[in-house]
């Protein structure tokens, strides 16, 4: 897992005013906890830039007025309208105590039923893991060389070392959709046909997207 540094300052004040007033001022009020105490900090809204407008996990080294903590972030909150960073809560990383989070998936190789004109779709873009931070990895790779039209991965089908998942077994990762051009061409269809279906099925994925 990648990490990076955050500083930030203890908070001496808590309330709804002294909250607004540190919003007020671009600062973003977070919570730590998890470990032998919970910590109330803020730091600047520029701090968290890398980790709130990225797919990656990180290991955050905080610095809060000189004692350092490892943390992940359990939540981020957006203001519902201007879409601004309102708070974050960090859970602290302490040896050998397992955390819950969810990190990115990367599908690696070349599915059969893509090259046979099917349609890789990718339904988690995350997945929820429980473990100790040092097992986790930047991102879950999974391999889709085997899939063919109409067959999917679940999450009851994956393992990862020391790493427990926690959606639904049932739950389908990716999968690859038949499309009107796979259609096509197993039915013996003329190009025309297949240009059209693949026109439409580009349409399809966009508006999916």
């Amino acid at each position: 897992m990648k990490s990076i540094g955050i500083k930030g300052t203890l908070r001496t004040e808590l309330g709804k005013k002294a909250t607004k007033e540190l919003r007020k001022k671009g600062m973003v009020p977070c919570n730590l906890y998890g470990g032998e105490k919970n910590v109330n900090f803020y730091a600047h809204e520029n701090e968290f830039r890398k980790i709130v407008y990225t797919p990656d996990v990180f290991e955050i080294n905080l610095d809060i007025d000189g004692v350092k903590y490892k943390a992940i972030v359990q939540e981020f909150q957006f203001h519902p309208v201007k879409d601004n960073l309102m708070h974050i809560d960090f859970v602290e990383v302490v040896d050998n105590k397992p955390v819950k989070t969810a990190l990115p998936v990367k599908l690696v190789g070349a599915a059969k039923g893509v090259l046979d004109g099917g349609r890789m779709v990718l339904n988690l873009r995350r997945l929820k893991v429980k473990g100790l931070v040092s097992d986790m990895p930047e991102v879950f790779e999974i391999n889709v060389d085997h899939l063919v039209i109409g067959k999917g991965i679940k999450i009851g089908e994956l393992n990862f070392e020391n790493l427990q998942l926690l959606d639904p077994v049932n739950s389908i990762v990716c999968a690859v959709k038949v499309t009107r051009v796979a259609r096509s061409v197993a039915a013996g269809g003329d190009d025309d046909e297949a240009t059209e279906g693949a026109e439409e099925d580009a349409v399809a994925e966009k508006t999916e997207a």
